[in-house]
């Protein structure tokens, strides 16, 4: 989360460069994709979206205002607004490097159900800490403190990324253990970076840590993944749908009969030719396409000669029926 910061002019060319290291992926992450999108419409604010979309004063993170007044907008829309432009490449860039690796590790319905997860608890706990702070007297005031940003959720997924990690991992220059790599941000961006919202980025490490203890204690499927998966189901059945009729329609249909159908059909009022497997009428004895006996006993030839044809002269005659 950030409180404060002036525009600059490196947003074009850093989603540029954002969007080219995206593409050059093999697997493209659809969620990340989807949350980079929707934060950056949410910040540039095209017409369209005018009548939808809530001002920035109305969705500002402020725990005085959200439990005075209940304010589910500011306590869920706060994560995904931004204030200048490089607040929200920052934070962009961030949510693609940890995005890329958390979902095509994860799945992406379940990294989707965590990154919901995330938010909730994230804003849950950032607004918990001002509460007890402020009963403690505490006299910086951080209960009336307002803040926007996704960075309270970027720190959340970072514990998520590092926490069965022995490695180390770069911090702003500094080489730390990747487990307390979001400690020492936390630290390091307080301590040089002015404006920055410390109680948000507290809340994201405590709300990643939680999820890592509760994910490791329940055995069973995640519930926000079963939701997700079931809506994910519901949307998708018009696209399976058309895909199964074009399926369909691929089969290649001749006269009366199918050829690359998966099995052999038996249609009432037809008979099906043992040379050359045409659907005839029930009323015809003699094939219509090779001039077999309905009983597969002689041939006769289509164009009235009383002789019989040899089997390699009918599949000639069939080839050239069906390249026709």
């Amino acid at each position: 989360m950030e409180r404060g910061r002036g525009r600059g002019g490196m947003l074009g060319l850093l989603l540029l460069q954002a969007l080219s290291e995206y593409c050059r992926l093999e697997r493209k992450p659809p969620v990340t994709a989807g949350l980079i999108a929707a934060n950056t419409l949410i910040y540039l604010r095209p017409k369209f979206l005018h009548p939808i979309l809530p001002s920035l004063n109305q969705v500002w993170f402020n725990p005085y205002l959200i439990l005075k007044h209940k304010d589910l907008k500011r306590f869920i829309l706060s994560a995904f607004y931004h204030i200048g432009e490089s607040h929200l490449v920052y934070n962009m860039l961030s949510l693609l490097w940890k995005g890329i690796q958390l979902e095509s590790a994860m799945g992406s319905i379940e990294y989707a159900s965590m990154v919901a997860a995330l938010v909730g608890m994230s804003q849950g706990i950032t607004l918990l800490l001002a509460k007890v702070l402020l009963l403690f007297d505490y006299e910086r005031a951080y209960y009336n403190e307002y803040a926007v940003g996704f960075s309270g959720v970027l720190f959340a997924m970072k514990v998520v990324l590092y926490s069965q990690s022995d490695n180390y991992a770069y911090v702003q220059g500094f080489v730390v253990p990747a487990r307390y790599a979001a400690w020492a941000e936390l630290i390091l961006i307080q301590m040089f970076v002015p404006g920055v919202s410390f109680l948000g980025h507290l809340g994201g490490i405590l709300a990643g840590l939680l999820y890592v203890y509760l994910k490791s204690s329940h055995s069973g499927a995640n519930p926000l993944t079963k939701i997700i998966r079931g809506l994910t189901s519901l949307l998708g059945w018009p696209l399976r749908f058309v895909n199964r009729m074009f399926r369909h329609s691929r089969s290649r249909v001749f006269g009366r009969g199918t050829i690359g159908g998966s099995e052999t059909r038996n249609l009432s009022g037809m008979w099906r030719c043992r040379a050359c497997t045409y659907d005839n009428i029930d009323l015809l004895n003699v094939c219509e396409m090779c001039g077999m006996d309905r009983n597969g006993d002689a041939f006769w030839p289509s164009d009235g000669d009383t002789e019989a044809i040899s089997l390699q002269e009918l599949r000639q005659r069939r080839v050239q029926r069906f390249g026709q």
